[in-house]
């Protein structure tokens, strides 16, 4: 498909700019898009251009126009069908987009040839680049500046399914996969029962337990018996995408004995099919007790600026999709690199959760320059043992190796261990004697062992010093700029749809992750616009009204003259009369 022609002012006689500018006040959002983020788009033609045949094919609908139809789509939460109405239909998306009164729109199927575009050619991140480097030209943005992250759970557009749902219904997207490609003399004996079995018939659920685990059983046997069958087949048969995802499946659902017996597997590794119409959404859960969250789908590191003063907007900086089993630890490097990418520095300083912060995080941010703010987790509990005589509670100097309990005294010896295979260092301080006559060694040993020993890391004195800072009132001021990110994924979730995927697999996940971030960036850079429209509007006003009053008062002064003089005159008037 080629590219139509394309005009970034527009039809000097059809567009509506053109034939009612007065329509839309100059506070108008639709029209501020028209006068700044449009021309941003139009910057973009030249990228987009890459995603199309130039010469060959006839005539497609515009990128550009495409472009700003996935952001507003983000913007006002509107679907690809309601999305290509208002392009027919309303005035101020016909505006924003600089198109014809006259413009019919197209078919909404354009627009899902047209991600699919942008994820093959690598253009996912396109629009959110575009708006980032208008608001860095605009001084809305600095290449380093304060920041703040946090993550949030996007929800799959897919159900999550029991073992045996998923191995039957992989089952049958294989069955369905398979039937155009084989003739029915080529196809195994067996084909007419698998057939009747996971695509004719319906599971029972009200089945009882012992059935679903036979059934269970059975599919693990079906799954087996035609995976074997495709083995001498040709590779396009044996490699088909749903015979691949039915092959992995098989494998992280079921075990086979050394007698060839199947028997299901009683516990999942993490990252196993949950459905198999969306292979690449996992399950995952945090918080506990009645806090806890549990969902299949995926995770978004979330990034924006921080505003130099209360009351003024930040930006999103970056957008993040990940696995929804990946930890928030990684997703800082991969937060930082991203933003590398897009052309911004390291940011001064960075305000996270606990989730972020470990002795190695806190390290290379100061190797690196940066500050990494946030507070550090509390080490892990030992059964038997008292909070009060966790690992914090030590005073630990590594360059000294010597460590001083909660009771006062100094260890009697430092251990350096290095671990063979991965080169990891730590220190063992062992306190000994120290612990035979002390009162506090029932709360503070194990009962297994004769004395107190604690192992910490290379570096963990960053993290006592950081655990130090953290009670202080000034840290926790400074903590309280990470607050905003709360309110900011808030926003996101409610007024853009980050919670839940309209598209499923990762890519077109991470697509619309990255539209999301630039339909609110766009929409606070429209508010932003907005604010100081209106801010002028009230200064002219004002000038005006003062203007009108220094001109009525003199005005009044010679009106009062003429009215005093015409009444000596009626006066004298009379009395001559």
């Amino acid at each position: 498909m080629s590219l139509p022609q394309f005009d970034v002012q527009g039809s000097l006689f059809e567009s509506l700019g053109a034939i009612a500018p007065d329509l839309f006040s100059e506070g108008d959002k639709y029209k501020l898009f028209a006068k700044k983020i449009w021309p941003v788009l139009a910057g973009c033609r030249e990228q987009l251009m890459e995603c199309y045949e130039v010469d060959n094919g006839r005539p497609g609908v515009e990128p550009v126009v495409l472009l700003g139809v996935l952001i507003f789509q983000f913007l006002e939460m509107v679907p690809d069908r309601q999305a290509v109405e208002l392009v027919k239909y309303h005035l101020g998306w016909k505006l924003a987009l600089n198109l014809k009164l006259s413009e019919s729109g197209f078919h909404p199927t354009t627009l899902v040839y047209f991600r699919q575009r942008l994820i093959e050619h690598g253009k996912a991140e396109l629009a959110m680049r575009a708006v980032l480097a208008a608001l860095q030209k605009e001084g809305l943005v600095s290449k380093r500046s304060k920041q703040r992250l946090d993550s949030t759970h996007v929800l799959g557009a897919v159900a999550r399914l029991s073992a045996l749902e998923c191995v039957r219904e992989t089952l049958a997207l294989a069955l369905e996969e398979l039937k155009p490609k084989l003739v029915v003399e080529q196809r195994p004996e067996f084909w007419e029962l698998l057939w009747e079995r996971y695509l004719e018939s319906k599971l029972d659920y009200k089945s009882s337990e012992e059935t679903l685990q036979a059934k269970r059983r059975q599919a693990g046997d079906d799954c087996l018996r035609l995976l074997q069958w495709l083995e001498p087949c040709p590779s396009e048969l044996r490699h088909g995408q749903q015979v691949s995802l039915l092959r992995e499946v098989f494998a992280q659902q079921f075990v086979v004995e050394a007698n060839g017996k199947i028997e299901p597997v009683k516990v999942h590794a993490t990252g196993v099919v949950q459905n198999p119409h969306d292979p690449q959404a996992e399950w995952s859960a945090k918080g506990r007790g009645k806090h806890k969250k549990e969902w299949v789908g995926y995770k978004v590191q979330v990034a924006e600026t921080v505003p130099k003063e209360e009351g003024q907007i930040g930006f999103i900086t970056s957008m993040v999709t990940q696995r929804a089993s990946e930890s928030d630890d990684p997703g800082l490097d991969v937060t930082l690199e991203k933003q590398a990418q897009m052309g911004l520095e390291r940011p001064s300083e960075m305000y996270v959760d606990g989730a972020y912060i470990s002795a190695g995080s806190i390290h290379q941010a100061k190797e690196q320059g940066w500050n990494l703010m946030g507070p550090a987790q509390p080490s892990a509990a030992r059964t038997g043992l008292d909070k009060a005589y966790r690992i914090e509670a030590f005073d630990v100097s590594i360059s000294e190796r010597k460590a001083i309990c909660p009771a006062g005294k100094t260890s009697t010896q430092c251990s350096q261990l290095t671990e063979q295979k991965s080169g990891k260092v730590t220190y063992r301080f062992e306190f000994g004697r120290q612990c035979r006559d002390c009162p506090a060694k029932s709360l503070c040993a194990p009962k297994d062992q004769p004395h107190r020993t604690i192992v910490v890391g290379a570096l963990h004195e960053v993290l006592q010093q950081r655990r130090r800072e953290q009670q202080s009132p000034k840290f926790k001021l400074q903590m309280q700029q990470r607050n905003g990110i709360e309110g900011s994924i808030s926003e996101l979730v409610r007024a853009h749809g980050l919670r839940r995927t309209r598209y499923k697999g990762f890519a077109k996940v991470d697509l619309q992750n990255q539209l999301v971030a630039a339909a609110c960036n766009v929409k606070r850079w429209l508010q932003k616009l907005i604010k100081a429209t209106s801010q002028t509007d009230r200064e002219v006003h004002s000038s005006h009204q003062r203007l009108l009053t220094s001109s009525i008062v003199p005005l009044r002064s010679v009106f009062s003259r003429w009215v005093a003089r015409l009444a000596i005159f009626d006066f004298f008037g009379a009395v001559l009369a």
